[in-house]
């Protein structure tokens, strides 16, 4: 009987329209800032390394170097702080958490781009998709 009155009052706080993202996608967020009475965007690019949490506790780290230095951030999936989350590039990551590329620097933390036209077949090789589809 809780469990339902809270899931009733957690929907409430849920955004409608949140972006899809995985781990290892390289993305923008869009936080609004408070400056006095102004109000402006600004937004934190990088990637993802990882998800937590369900509803509307939903959380993700997103993390980017600046100026040679690491730099992590926590943002809440639905909090009213953040305007939009805008995907740049979907990266393949075969981890739920990807921390080891706190360790790493320069070209190693790349991570390899998922492509839209590979399709996994079941041998284990990568076939085009429109040499499998053929219309």
């Amino acid at each position: 009987m809780s469990q339902k009155i809270l899931a009733a009052v957690e929907a409430s706080s849920l955004k409608p329209d949140v972006a899809a993202f995985a781990i290892g996608d390289t993305v923008d967020v869009h936080t609004r800032i408070l400056e006095g009475e102004k109000e402006r965007i600004q937004i934190f690019n990088g990637v993802v390394i990882a998800k937590s949490g369900a509803g509307s506790r939903e959380t993700f780290v997103v993390r980017r170097i600046v100026a040679g230095e690491g730099v992590e951030r926590k943002f809440p999936v639905h909090s009213p702080k953040i305007a939009k989350i805008e995907v740049k590039r979907s990266g393949v990551a075969r981890r739920a958490k990807l921390y080891y590329l706190r360790d790493r620097a320069g070209k190693s933390t790349r991570l390899r781009e998922k492509r839209d036209d590979v399709v996994e077949t079941a041998g284990g090789k990568a076939a085009k998709k429109a040499a499998t589809a053929k219309a």
